[in-house]
């Protein structure tokens, strides 16, 4: 058992008598955090720090798989959900909040008319999906990228197990920034498609006008365009990923950035369309829980008021110009590059003839964990970052790759890794 991860172990064998995995979340479940190098259970989180257990304390660079945009207790929506605490959190009528809130979506959000709320991105997009096929009078949808745990998606991909062949055989996928790939899978089921779902960026840049064209090509076959948004929103600009690239979908679904961690999704769109939701059934019974919908008119009042994507686009911009410079001097390009953009980057990891990425991934979760970084791979800003957490992030890298230097000397990184590698969860895209 490991000393620094004696508690977060411990718990991990208690939790996995009653929980499967040990987590509601595959992320943060021993599949994605090897064991023996890991924390499992956090304690805290302030600003861009977390607390796990053990007491161990990490910059964060995950945020709650971008979830926290402005820091953890961000003080404004702390305020703002205390305050509604004293009235309550649930009632026998709807709450104006209900009507807050999506008025200002309305105002930020371009394709956004009228609103419902859900509790996770999974409902949401669930949500747009129904929409779009209530609309249409059509069953097919065609997808590109990771849209949430519900079957009409999940059994798309490799973790299709308990899905239904009946629901799996109406949905289909395009690749990215391939606009035939679309265009092929359109014409296949002509006149039978609802909707073309995507994120609309994701870790590779739009090119040579792709989503304008994935809108034009979805209107010419009478389907409706749904971007998820679910990470993208709020986070790439005020109005999401759709105000920031200037392409205004038909629906959207938005998340994780909607009220800085609280449980909150939304479905946006056009009014024609969203009035179906009168018709179709998308109810909750805490749809309208009023401490997430406060915490969400904080965050969205304070991104209007507040530079806040401006400043996750600094902190993230030094933070990839940095590690850029790095992988150049340390020379491991043939490795190592950096995707994205800066409020949401990655760290590619290739295969090499030595080692699979898979084990590089490990032995870098194992290295950052130890040096107090929360990272899987990816940098997802807050407003909290400070230019500083990029000093101590950086140094953390350079660790890891002067390690890994002398594992491809030795042709052995086996010996560096405290645990057993980590495998691949599911591939989406």
């Amino acid at each position: 058992m490991s000393v620094r991860y004696k508690k977060s172990e411990e718990y991990l064998q208690r939790a996995l008598k009653t929980v499967p995995l040990g987590s509601q979340t595959f992320t943060k479940s021993k599949t994605q955090l090897p064991h023996g190098v890991s924390p499992y259970f956090a304690e805290k989180g302030m600003g861009a720090y977390l607390w796990d257990v053990d007491g161990n304390r990490y910059i964060d660079f995950a945020n709650s798989l971008c979830s926290i945009t402005l820091g953890y207790n961000d003080e404004d929506v702390n305020k703002a959900v205390a305050d509604q605490l004293t009235q309550g959190t649930i009632f026998s009528l709807a709450h104006p909040l209900e009507f807050k809130v999506a008025e200002k979506i309305v105002e930020m959000v371009p394709c956004a008319e009228m609103v419902r709320f859900g509790k996770n991105g999974s409902d949401a997009t669930s949500g747009a999906i129904r929409l779009a096929r209530a609309f249409t009078g059509r069953d097919h949808v065609i997808v590109c990228g990771y849209h949430g745990w519900q079957d009409w998606y999940i059994g798309s991909t490799t973790r299709d197990l308990g899905v239904p062949k009946a629901v799996k055989d109406l949905t289909h996928k395009f690749v990215y920034n391939d606009i035939q790939s679309l265009h092929t899978k359109l014409n296949e089921l002509k006149g039978q498609v609802a909707a073309v779902i995507l994120e609309p960026v994701n870790t590779t840049p739009p090119e040579n006008d792709f989503l304008s064209k994935v809108k034009e090509l979805t209107q010419q076959h009478g389907a409706l365009l749904i971007f998820d948004e679910t990470i993208t929103g709020f986070r790439y600009a005020n109005g999401g990923a759709q105000e920031f690239f200037g392409v205004t979908p038909d629906l959207a679904s938005f998340g994780k950035g909607l009220a800085n961690g609280y449980p909150l999704s939304a479905v946006a769109g056009r009014a024609d369309v969203m009035r179906l939701m009168e018709e179709i059934f998308f109810s909750f019974t805490f749809g309208g829980e009023t401490l997430s919908l406060a915490a969400s008119y904080a965050v969205l009042n304070k991104l209007q008021n507040k530079p806040v994507v401006k400043r996750l686009f600094e902190i993230g911009g030094i933070l990839i110009a940095r590690l850029k410079k790095e992988i150049e001097d340390y020379k491991l390009g043939h490795i190592f590059s950096v995707a994205g953009y800066p409020v949401w980057s990655f760290l590619v990891i290739k295969d090499t003839e030595q080692f699979g990425s898979w084990e590089i991934k490990t032995l870098l979760v194992q290295e950052m964990f130890s040096k107090g970084i929360f990272t899987l791979g990816t940098h997802n800003i807050s407003y909290a970052h400070q230019e500083e957490d990029v000093d101590a992030l950086i140094r953390s890298y350079r660790s890891f790759f002067e390690i890994l230097l002398q594992a491809i000397k030795d042709k052995d990184l086996r010996s560096h890794l405290q645990c057993e590698p980590l495998k691949p969860l599911f591939k989406v895209r």
